[in-house]
């Protein structure tokens, strides 16, 4: 089979990183640059990406669009897909539950073929290797792993039903994301009695433990703009399941607290404790 070119909407640290993977089998990879910021633009370049002009060039030359972006944007962005009357394989990658996914397809049923996908796992940076999970019709989702094959994004195929992919994302996710807020509560509320010390140190002896990891608040604190949003689509999934959602609903509402600190890589740990204890 020829080499697909691929469309990726929109290249953020995740999305630039598994579009790079995914250049490896493609003949091209594209991405709009209009009205993106300065920082996407320097990241895709990094990435090698090759820019075009408008969405619609970018949809007429794709055989596969990739969807990777904050999750609140990603059924406006399926509209978007879905007005070009886009005719290739639409993966839905973002951290949006299940119900979204299944409205996405709907939306795109005349025309793309959807494949439900989940990323757990860091950007395939470095040493990095995410898995990319799938559902979905079987030769779409054959496609997908033919285009990863060989790079540093695993795949796996969890079968046919649209929704599992996105299901069990925001299954892990609601337990990692919330365990880190957790310790950053922990670790906040033992230094306000000054023993802040003392508790990282009996977590030091619990090497399994999220607790044992204090350093990672701070990323925890750069990186809530987005975990913030998959927990209350995790809030969401739980609701929908007759499940009790209000674990998940007050670590979106913990996580706000460090809206303004988005991808601040010189955050330290007294500062991102400082922002939680006064918002």
């Amino acid at each position: 089979m020829d080499q697909p070119t691929v469309g990726i909407l929109h290249p953020g640290s995740m999305g630039a990183a598994v579009a790079a993977c995914a250049a490896t089998n493609a003949a091209k990879v594209l991405w709009c640059e209009t009205g993106r910021s300065t920082a996407s633009v320097e990241r895709a370049a990094r990435f090698g990406l090759t820019p075009v002009a408008t969405m619609a060039e970018l949809l007429d030359r794709s055989d596969i669009v990739i969807s990777l972006c904050p999750p609140a944007a990603a059924e406006d962005l399926a509209c978007d897909v879905a007005g070009h009357r886009f005719a290739g394989v639409y993966v839905e990658a973002n951290a949006i539950n299940p119900e979204r996914v299944q409205r996405i397809a709907a939306l795109l049923e005349h025309g793309a073929t959807v494949v439900d996908g989940g990323v757990v796992g860091s950007p395939p940076v470095g040493s990095k290797t995410p898995t990319l999970y799938l559902s979905g019709l079987a030769d779409a989702t054959g496609r997908i792993e033919a285009l990863f094959a060989g790079t540093a994004v695993r795949t796996a195929v969890l079968g046919t039903d649209v929704g599992k992919a996105s299901a069990l994302k925001l299954a892990y996710a609601s337990f990692q994301k919330t365990s880190r807020v957790l310790v950053a509560l922990a670790v906040g509320m033992a230094r306000e009695h000054g023993v802040d010390q003392e508790l990282i140190g009996i977590a030091s002896r619990r090497t399994t433990s999220y607790l044992s990891e204090p350093e990672y608040i701070a990323k925890t604190a750069a990186r809530a703009w987005r975990w913030g949003p998959e927990l209350e689509e995790a809030t969401d999934m739980l609701a929908a399941a007759g499940l009790p959602p209000e674990m998940l609903r007050a670590a979106a509402t913990t996580l706000a607290r460090w809206d303004d600190v988005k991808d601040a890589s010189e955050l330290t740990l007294t500062d991102a404790l400082d922002r939680l204890a006064q918002p």
